[in-house]
């Protein structure tokens, strides 16, 4: 197990990336779920990640009032409970540092933990009061810290009302709790008591106002809350200033219990890393976002997830196409076996392949505007199905080449030895030749140049045929002009056989190339529909979770909060109505069609004639 690691380096109040974490990140393939915690500093924040790490120790722990973590620290670990994923543990330094000059620094760090974590964990003392809320201004100011969008939204409707669909869920731990979970003399459990700490005061006056501001942030931006109190783990001071190195026996049986509630929830309920349209974060893009967040931030800008997203769909889509054309170079050199039989074996390969290529890459890309990276997919495959062509076409000629070579010697031998020079040479020559022939064409996996080598093979013996006729003394001239006539006929024949073959190879290969295109529409079809699927999923999620914020607002008696929510609801609603409605899709697919003339060359009438592609347009 690799030891914990600086992510994002904090020095003098300045953020970079740590190359070596970003190399760890790098490796890893597998989707991740990301726990950040976040918390005031000395408040216990890297023992409950050591603990989710399944060690004691790991993140540094203090033991004295100077905070111990700087920046943002990573721990990779094998995820316990979910195969093929990575748990990604980030300990964040503590907030409130007396020895930091800026307070902005605080809420970068806070805001980076939002933006990468799936689960984000708020650490604190005590209780969940007024003051602990206030300690809590970091979620307000994280509408100017973070924007969903390069480009505001065309109605009024603020950026922040997107946040929900990629915020994490939001877990508050609350450390040394000495209360009982009460509430009106009646037992409530650890999430009733945060979301009755949650609930907003009553009043207009400013102060209250201002007070209700995080309890508005939490309860908008984060849809999935969850609370867990936790008594002090001894009372042993010196033993709790070295709490890692305390055994079982020595903690309090009531706090080991939390701990491990606690464990199991994260390890049972922390969701995968996802972006906006359910695109799965592995360590790998995991990193890119933390580089294009750090780099925002550093630049002065504010950290944008449309921007993010699109850095990283160019980085992943570049890879996808990659590992797809690999993919299927690989395949056509396993599966191939040079020269096929026939040219539509050779085709047939291609389509398997190419369908198993365009998986990958609808598997692994995201996010490609105007389908540019599958264009250019689909002109690397054609290129590379080109070359695979011209190599049976030469694996043929020169097998048929030199199996020709192996039948004619003894022709050859006897021609340079003047034995078809003598009265009837003629015929004996015919009987040679059809022999030739005979046998030529027994043999198998001939390939895509048997006609045509075959043919050449007979334009270079005509001036040997016709010599060896006109020499022929027993033959009257009327039979030798009969007999070179019926040779012309039969060349003319066999030239007519080959350009026969010649049209029905190119018919075969625009047929190839509309399975082609209509191989690569039904894929970007079925991929568009899940992408269609997946945003009205999340923006049902968020009308949900709007309409029961409005819900409780009215509940509480906050009517003119809850109408201020109508906006937000109504946008909501219409833009579930318009991924409701599909023509976009046809749209996306028509332009494809349109723009792959440039790509393969095949007319707009041979495009438009691709069988069953009209079906696709259609309107479920």
């Amino acid at each position: 197990m690799m030891a914990p690691i600086c992510l994002v380096e904090n020095n003098n109040e300045q953020l970079s990336v740590n190359q070596k974490a970003l190399q760890i990140l790098d490796k890893i393939s597998q989707p991740v779920v990301v726990v950040a915690i976040v918390g005031l500093y000395r408040t216990g924040k890297s023992y409950l990640m050591n603990r989710l790490a399944g060690q004691k120790d790991g993140f540094p722990l203090g033991s004295t009032v100077q905070s111990k973590t700087k920046g943002i620290w990573m721990w990779c670990v094998p995820h316990p409970s979910k195969p093929s994923h990575t748990l990604v543990l980030l300990d964040t330094e503590g907030l409130g540092d007396v020895e930091k000059g800026d307070p902005k620094n605080d809420s970068w760090i806070f805001a980076l933990a939002v933006l990468l974590s799936s689960s984000f964990v708020y650490n604190s003392l005590g209780t969940i009061n007024h003051q602990a809320l206030e300690q809590l201004h970091y979620v307000t100011e994280l509408t100017k810290l973070i924007r969903a969008r390069a480009s505001p939204s065309p109605e009024e409707v603020g950026d922040s009302s997107e946040f929900v669909s990629f915020f994490p869920d939001f877990i508050w731990t609350v450390r040394d709790f000495t209360l009982e979970l009460k509430l009106n003399g009646h037992p409530i459990t650890e999430d009733e008591y945060l979301e009755n700490a949650l609930k907003l005061i009553p009043g207009r006056n400013p102060k209250i106002q201002i007070s209700n501001l995080p309890r508005k942030g939490i309860r908008h931006f984060f849809p999935k809350r969850k609370c867990f109190v936790f008594d002090r783990p001894t009372s042993d001071k010196e033993l709790l200033a070295n709490i890692e190195n305390a055994t079982e026996t020595q903690l309090e049986p009531e706090f080991q219990e939390r701990i491990k509630n606690l464990c199991s929830y994260i390890f049972s309920q922390a969701r995968t890393k996802t972006l906006r349209e359910g695109i799965t974060v592995t360590g790998k893009r995991l990193g890119t976002l933390v580089v294009t967040y750090v780099d925002a931030i550093n630049s002065g800008a504010v950290p944008c997830l449309e921007n993010a997203v699109t850095i990283l769909a160019q980085l992943e889509n570049s890879g996808a196409v990659q590992k797809a054309a690999e993919h299927y170079s690989e395949q056509m050199a396993l599966r191939v076996r040079f020269p096929t039989d026939t040219l539509q074996e050779l085709l047939d390969l291609h389509a398997a392949c190419e369908r198993e290529a365009l998986e990958i890459f609808m598997e692994n890309s995201f996010k490609d505007e105007n389908q540019e990276f599958q264009k250019k997919l689909m002109e690397i495959l054609r290129i590379k199905k080109e070359t695979f062509l011209l190599q049976n076409e030469e694996a043929s000629a020169k097998y048929c080449q030199a199996k020709l070579d192996q039948l004619s010697t003894a022709l050859m031998e006897s021609i340079s030895a003047g034995a078809f020079s003598v009265s009837g040479g003629h015929k004996l020559y015919l009987e040679t030749k059809e022999r030739i022939e005979r046998d030529y064409w027994q043999v198998p996996r001939k390939g895509v140049k048997a006609n045509e080598v075959f043919e050449r093979f007979l334009q270079s013996q005509a001036a040997i045929e016709k010599s060896i006729l006109q020499s022929d003394k027993a033959l009257t001239d009327g039979e030798k002009a009969r007999r070179e006539e019926q040779a012309s006929r039969q060349a003319a024949e066999k030239e007519l056989e080959l350009q026969q073959q010649q049209l029905q190879d190119q018919q075969l290969q625009m047929e190839a190339q509309k399975r082609s295109l209509q191989e690569n529409i039904v894929q970007l079809k079925e991929k568009l529909e899940r992408e269609r699927e997946n945003t009205i999923r999340e923006q049902n999620m968020m009308l949900e979770h709007k309409l029961k914020v409005q819900r409780d607002l009215l509940t509480e008696g906050f009517r003119k909060e809850s109408e201020e929510m109508n906006a937000e609801i109504n946008h909501l609603k219409n833009m579930v109505a318009q991924y409701n409605d599909t023509p976009w899709i046809a749209r996306a697919l028509d332009k494809l069609v349109r723009e792959v003339t440039s790509i393969l060359p095949v007319s707009l009438q041979i495009l438009g004639s691709v069988p069953g592609l009209s079906l696709l347009f259609k309107k479920k």
